[in-house]
C-alpha cells in the first residue's frame, strides 16, 4: 500500500534508529586509477544513534535537529534524500516524504553520521510506503550511496573491504566500551585522503586480511586488552597533519589508562577503549577537564544496524 499524501489519511511515521561506527581498522592502499582507495576495515556499531522519522509528504524533504544540525545540508546533496530518491525509483513510488534527522552522531566527525542518515532513510521509506524491498535491495541501494551506508544497514562487527562496501560479518564476543573526544570542527575525508596520498604516494603497501588477525582474535575472544593494543588507523597520521590539535586528546586518553586510542574513521573524533563502563565515563571526564573536546561520548559496541523502533501515528 502507498500514500500519496497527508490530506486524505491519518498521519503516519515511522522511526528508524542506525548507529554510528568506529573503525577498529583501517588499512588503505595507493589511490586506484578510478579514484578510489582500496580498503580493508574492521567496523564496530556504537550505541551513539541518528534517528530517521519518515512522515507522508508532498514530495521529498529534509529537516535536521539535535547537535550540530545546522551543519547538515537539507538539499538534494543530503544523502537521506537520495536514499529516499532511490527506494521511490527501485519501487516506482511518486510519493513524497518528509525526513526529519536527529542527530547523535557528531557531523563530518569520522564517525559515519551521514551514511547513518541514509540507511536509516532506505529503512524508513521501505516501511513507510510498503514497498517490500528485500534485504538485499536495500544493500544494493546502499552500496550506490556511500562506501559506509551497508555498514550502517547491517551493525554489528563487521570487515569491510574494496571501498569498504563489501561486508563480511565478525565474530566478537562480549561488550566494548568505548570513549569518544568530539570536535565541532570536522574533517573533509576527501582531504584527509589527499593529505594521505600526499604522505604515501604509491609507496603505501595493500591491505591484506593476515594484518588484522590479532585484532580478530581479540574480537573472538571478547579480549578488551588485546583488541585495544590492536587498533589501527592507516588515515590517523595525514588526520594530524590537518589538525595538529588531535595529539592532545590521543595523549590524555593515553594518559588516563585507555586500553587502546585511535582516530576515528577520517577524524577529527578520537575514540578511546576503556575496561569498562565506568572506565570510559572516567575518560569522558579526562576529556573534559583537559579542554580537548568540544562534546565527550560514550557508548557501546557492538550494537545493531538499522531498525524501525516505531511504525504508527
Amino acid at each position: 500500500m502507498t500514500w500519496s499524501g497527508v490530506d486524505d489519511v491519518p498521519e503516519r511515521l515511522v522511526r528508524v534508529r542506525a548507529p554510528g561506527k568506529v573503525n577498529l581498522s583501517l588499512r588503505v592502499g595507493p589511490v586506484q586509477d578510478d579514484g578510489y582507495h582500496p580498503l580493508i576495515t574492521v567496523f564496530q556499531a556504537v550505541s551513539v544513534h541518528e534517528e530517521v522519522v519518515a512522515r507522508p509528504a508532498d514530495e521529498i524533504v529534509v529537516t535536521a535537529s539535535g547537535p550540530q544540525a545546522e551543519l547538515v545540508p537539507t538539499d538534494s546533496s543530503n544523502l537521506a534524500v537520495r536514499a529516499a530518491r532511490l527506494v521511490a525509483e527501485r519501487a516506482g513510488v511518486d510519493d513524497g516524504v518528509h525526513l526529519e534527522l536527529v542527530k547523535g552522531v557528531p557531523v563530518a566527525g569520522g564517525m559515519a553520521g551521514g551514511s547513518a542518515d541514509a540507511a536509516a532513510a532506505l529503512v524508513a521509506c521501505d516501511a513507510l510506503w510498503g514497498t517490500g524491498l528485500s534485504r538485499d535491495d536495500l544493500h544494493e541501494l546502499a552500496a550506490a550511496l556511500g562506501s559506509d551506508v551497508p555498514f550502517a544497514l547491517l551493525g554489528h562487527t563487521a570487515v569491510g573491504q574494496g571501498r569498504g562496501h563489501l561486508l563480511t560479518p565478525a565474530l566478537a564476543r562480549g561488550e566494548f566500551h568505548w570513549a569518544f573526544a568530539v570536535q565541532d570542527r570536522g574533517l573533509s575525508t576527501a582531504a584527509v585522503y589527499a593529505a594521505y596520498d600526499d604522505l604515501h604516494g604509491d609507496t603505501a603497501p595493500h591491505p591484506t586480511e593476515r594484518d588484522d588477525v590479532p585484532l580478530m582474535q581479540a574480537l573472538l575472544a571478547g579480549d578488551a586488552v588485546a583488541l585495544g593494543k590492536a587498533l589501527h588507523n592507516d588515515l590517523q597520521t595525514a588526520a594530524l597533519e590537518l589538525d595538529p590539535a588531535l595529539a592532545e586528546p590521543l595523549a590524555v586518553a593515553q594518559d588516563a589508562g585507555a586500553l587502546g586510542v585511535v582516530v576515528s574513521g577520517s577524524g577529527p573524533t578520537v575514540a578511546a577503549l576503556a575496561r569498562s563502563r565506568q572506565h570510559a565515563t572516567a575518560l569522558a571526564a579526562a576529556f573534559t577537564a583537559a579542554g580537548v573536546a568540544d562534546r565527550v561520548l560514550t557508548a557501546t559496541g557492538p550494537v545493531a544496524g538499522a531498525r524501525v523502533v516505531q511504525h504508527g501515528d
